[in-house]
């Protein structure tokens, strides 16, 4: 069999075709992976200038707290009833759970109660039968 033979251009030309693909798509991968790791270190950077902004908020908030601004009497008076209402409303939730809970564990146990009964009921039954059955 005669195997056609390439000329030496042209299989330059192939390897050179080749070769140039594969630069091409090594270029291009490694263009997509500094891109990404860029994305990714601007994201951990908006990350962090979240976080900072979060901590300066709170130590503004902290800030003023430790620093009240005088206030008139009404204004007082109008705050104070307000933490007021917040403590009884907090105090009604509170008991409002504790009712619920409460509620809920009792009908679980009656539920279970009337479970357990109807079983013995049945196995009561059912030994009867047996009894019946071996007389």
């Amino acid at each position: 069999m005669d195997v056609p033979i390439i000329p030496d251009q042209i299989f330059l030309l192939i390897v050179l075709v080749i070769v140039a693909i594969v630069l091409i798509i090594i270029v291009a991968q490694w263009k997509s992976v500094a891109n990404s790791k860029n994305s990714i270190l601007m994201l951990e950077k908006e990350i962090e200038l979240k976080k900072m902004s979060m901590v300066e908020k709170d130590i503004e908030s902290k800030r003023l707290m430790d620093n009240p601004i005088p206030l008139p009497q009404e204004q007082q008076d109008s705050l104070s009833a307000i933490r007021q209402s917040t403590t009884e409303a907090r105090s009604r939730v509170g008991y409002l759970h504790s009712e619920i809970n409460e509620r809920l564990a009792r009908l679980e146990a009656e539920t279970e109660q009337r479970k357990l009964e109807k079983m013995l009921k049945e196995i009561e039954k059912k030994e009867a039968k047996l009894q019946k059955m071996n007389k």
